[in-house]
C-alpha cells in the first residue's frame, strides 16, 4: 500500500477487493478501474484500515521470510522428506470415477431483475445502493463495476449504471426453482448460496449412458427453461476443480475437464493459485512474496518450504491444490452455524441500531425454523464506521429458536459495546441441538467440570440467561473475515463484569457436593484416591480455598493433554477415535474416559486390585481424613448435612471381578 518507487502511480500498489475481477472484466482497463478507486477512498475510514490490513500483512509476510532464511539444508531435506510422503499419500487418494457439476447462475441478482423488469435490459445494472452494490450484470462489469463494490464508486466509474434495491423474498423464489431442477439430477445435490450448487451425476451418466458433456448441456437448459435465466457450468472429477471450471467460459458456458490425471496436471500447471476457491488476496499475497508461488504446479516445487512454514491442514489443502485433488463424496455433515448480516450507512443512533439488530434476529430465527435447529452460542458481528471487525459471543445454557431469545441475548452483548457508530450488525448461531432440545440441562458438567468448577451451581448460575461458566469470548479483528471463520479468542474484565455480575462466594453446600462426587468417583471405579488424585486434592481445600478452583483446572487440563492427543487436531491418540474441534463437550468427555482410565489402571499396579469384601476408598489416608472432616462437619451443623456414608451401602453386584 502506498506509493510506488517513483510516487507517480501510487494507485497501482493499492488492492482492495474492488480491484480483483470478476468473470465479464476481462477486457476492462485495470490500471484506469484502480486509479479511480484510489482517488475515491483516499483519506476514507475504508482506506485507512485497509493500510493497517496491509502493514500487518507485510509483518507477517517478513516474519515467515525470516523463518524460510533460517531453514537449513538439512531442514529442507526433512521437509521434503514430509511433503513427498503427504504426496504420495494424496495421490493414492486420487478419485477419477466421480462425475462432479458445479453450476453457478450468471449475475444471479441482477438477472432476476432484468426478467421482470424487460426495459432493464442491455443497460448497466447494479442491485443494492450508494453505499454497497450486491451484484452487478455483464454489462456493468465491462466499466469495472462489480459485487462488493461502493455504489458511489461505481458512478464513478459507469455514470449511466442503473441501481435496483435487493429483494431477496424475490431472488430465494427462483433460487428455488433451479434446486427444483437439480433434484431431478442428484438428490443429495450440494447447494453453497443461492446461486450455486454441487451435483454428483456420475450415476446418471453411467444409467443413460450419456457423457458428462450431454448432462451440462441438458441441465442448462433445463434450468433456463424453469427459469428464464441462463448459468454456466463446470464438470470434473471433484469439487475443487469443477469450481474452478465453470468460471472458465462464463456467461451461459461450460468447461468440460475429463477424468484422467494426465489432463488434471495439465490443467493444473499454468492456473493461478487465486483461481482456487479458499485463496483469497492475503493468502496469495503472502505464496507470491514469500515462496515465489504463482501457479498452482508451483506448490509441488515449493512443498518442502510449505512444510517449514505453515500448519499441516494449510499444507494438506495446498498440495491437494497442486495435484489436483480434491472431495468427491457427498458428504453429510451437520450444520456448524447459521447466520444473518446486513450493511447500511453507518449511525450512533442507537434506537436505529437496536432496529436493525431485531430485524436480523427475526431472519436468523426464520432461518433455524426451516432447518428445525435449536442453537445456544450467539455470536453478534459489528463493523464500525472505521471497518473494524468486532466479534462478541456468548455461550447459553439452554438452546434458542425464537426472534425474542436471539434479540434478548445479542441485545445484552451490543449494550456493552455501545456507544458506537456501526455499518454492519450480524449474528451467527451455533452449537446445534436439531429438532426439539431435550429437556436435560445443556450445561450438564462432565466429571472434571463438576469436580473443579463447582459442582452445585447458584441461583444465579442456573439462570438461564447466565452465561457458561460465567464466560465470554471476543475478538477485534482486523482482517474482516466473515461471520462463517473463526477468530481469535481473549477475555477482557469490563465485558465479563457486564454480562455476568459479581460472581457469588461459595456456599458449604458447593464444598461439600464436591467432597461427595469425589468420595463416589472412587468407589465406583475401584480404587484408592492414589498419588495421582492425592496431588489433585493437595492443590485445593474443598471447604474453605474455593479461590483456587482455578489452578485445579489447570493442573486436570495438563493432566488430561498428557493422556489424550488429538492427531491433526482430529483423531484421538490412544484409540483412534474421530472427534472435530468443534465437539467441544463430546471431546471433554473423551478425555476424562480415558484420564478414569489411566488412573485405576495407574491405582491397580501401584496398590495392588482390592481383595474381595474390602472397600478401596478407607485404604486411602487421604480419603480417610476426609471422611473424618465430613463427618465431624456433619456433627456440628445441627442435621443439615448428612454423611455420604448413610447413602450408599456397599453391593457385591457393583463390584468388578
Amino acid at each position: 500500500m502506498g506509493a510506488t518507487s517513483d510516487g507517480d502511480r501510487p494507485w497501482e500498489s493499492y488492492q482492495t477487493v474492488y480491484t480483483n475481477a470478476k468473470a465479464g472484466m476481462d477486457g476492462v482497463d485495470k490500471e484506469k478501474v484502480q486509479r479511480v478507486i484510489y482517488e475515491m477512498s483516499k483519506g476514507s475510514k475504508y482506506f485507512e484500515n485497509e493500510q493497517r490490513k496491509e502493514a500487518i500483512v507485510k509483518q507477517r509476510i517478513e516474519r515467515m521470510r525470516a523463518q524460510c532464511a533460517k531453514l537449513t539444508a538439512k531442514d529442507i531435506a526433512q521437509f521434503q522428506m514430509i511433503a513427498d510422503k503427504r504426496i504420495l499419500e494424496l495421490e493414492s487418494s486420487r478419485d477419477l470415477s466421480k462425475i462432479w457439476v458445479h453450476s453457478d447462475m450468471d449475475a444471479f441478482y441482477a438477472a432476476v431483475e432484468t426478467l421482470e423488469n424487460p426495459s432493464l435490459k442491455g443497460k448497466p445494472l447494479a442491485v443494492g445502493g450508494k453505499s454497497m452494490i450486491c451484484t452487478a450484470n455483464y454489462e456493468a462489469r465491462k466499466f469495472g463495476v462489480r459485487a462488493a463494490m461502493p455504489g458511489f464508486i461505481a458512478l464513478k466509474l459507469c455514470p449511466n449504471l442503473v441501481f435496483v434495491p435487493t429483494n431477496f423474498d424475490k431472488y430465494m423464489n427462483y433460487s428455488e426453482k433451479t434446486r427444483k431442477v437439480f433434484r431431478g439430477y442428484d438428490p443429495n445435490f450440494i447447494a453453497t448460496s443461492l446461486d450455486e450448487a454441487y451435483l454428483n451425476i456420475t450415476t446418471i451418466c453411467k444409467d443413460r449412458c450419456v457423457s458428462s458433456q450431454e448432462v451440462a448441456e441438458e441441465l442448462r437448459n433445463a434450468i433456463y427453461e424453469e427459469t428464464g435465466l441462463t448459468c454456466s457450468v463446470g464438470v470434473a472429477p471433484n469439487r475443487l476443480l469443477a469450481k474452478v471450471c465453470s468460471d472458465i467460459n462464463k456467461p451461459n458456458g461450460q468447461f468440460i475437464l475429463p477424468n484422467e490425471r494426465k489432463a488434471i496436471l495439465t490443467f493444473i500447471s499454468s492456473l493461478p493459485i487465486r483461481k482456487i476457491g479458499g485463496i483469497g488476496k492475503v493468502t496469495e499475497h503472502i505464496l507470491r512474496d514469500v515462496l515465489g508461488i504463482n501457479t498452482c504446479q508451483e506448490m509441488l516445487k515449493k512443498s518442502a518450504y510449505l512444510c517449514g512454514l505453515f500448519s499441516p491442514c494449510s499444507i494438506d489443502f495446498f498440495l491437494s491444490v497442486g495435484l489436483g485433488v480434491g472431495n468427491t463424496d457427498t458428504q453429510f455433515r451437520l450444520r456448524k452455524s447459521i447466520s444473518s448480516e446486513r450493511t447500511f450507512s453507518s449511525t450512533e443512533d442507537q434506537s436505529l441500531i437496536f432496529k436493525k439488530m431485531e430485524e436480523i434476529a427475526e431472519t436468523l430465527s426464520n432461518d433455524m425454523q426451516k432447518e428445525s435447529l435449536f442453537g445456544r452460542t450467539l455470536t453478534l458481528k459489528l463493523k464500525t464506521t472505521s471497518f473494524e471487525v468486532k466479534t462478541r459471543a456468548t455461550s447459553l445454557q439452554k438452546y434458542i429458536q425464537s426472534k425474542e431469545d436471539i434479540f434478548s441475548h445479542a441485545t445484552k452483548l451490543l449494550k456493552a459495546e455501545l456507544p458506537l457508530s456501526v455499518r454492519l450488525i450480524g449474528l451467527r448461531m451455533s452449537h446445534f441441538c436439531v429438532g426439539t432440545p431435550h429437556s436435560a440441562d445443556p450445561m450438564q458438567k462432565t466429571l472434571s467440570g463438576f469436580i473443579f468448577s463447582g459442582g452445585a451451581s447458584s441461583s444465579a448460575d442456573t439462570n438461564a440467561d447466565s452465561l457458561i461458566d460465567s464466560e465470554i469470548c471476543f475478538s477485534d479483528d482486523v482482517n474482516d473475515l466473515p461471520l462463517g471463520y473463526d477468530h481469535p479468542e481473549q477475555v477482557d474484565e469490563k465485558h465479563l463484569t457486564h454480562c455476568t455480575g459479581e460472581r457469588n462466594e461459595a456456599t458449604d453446600d458447593r464444598s461439600v457436593a464436591k467432597v461427595c462426587f469425589i468420595y463416589i468417583y472412587s468407589f465406583y471405579i475401584e480404587m484408592p484416591i492414589s498419588s495421582c488424585t492425592q496431588s489433585l486434592m493437595e492443590g485445593m481445600d474443598l471447604m474453605n480455598e474455593e479461590d483456587k478452583s482455578a489452578d485445579n483446572r489447570a493442573l486436570l487440563s495438563r493432566t488430561q493433554e498428557e493422556v489424550v492427543l488429538w492427531i491433526n487436531d482430529y483423531m484421538c491418540s490412544l484409540c483412534g477415535c474421530e472427534l472435530p474441534p468443534s465437539f467441544v463437550e463430546e471431546r471433554q468427555e473423551h478425555s476424562d474416559y480415558h484420564l478414569a482410565e489411566m488412573l485405576q489402571k495407574e491405582s491397580m499396579d501401584n496398590f495392588g486390585k482390592p481383595t474381595q469384601g474390602s472397600n478401596p476408598v478407607q485404604k486411602s489416608p487421604c480419603v480417610g481424613r476426609s471422611a473424618r472432616k465430613r463427618r465431624n462437619k456433619s456433627a456440628h451443623n445441627d442435621g443439615k448435612h448428612i454423611p455420604i456414608d448413610c447413602f450408599f451401602e456397599r453391593s457385591k453386584k457393583v463390584r468388578r471381578p
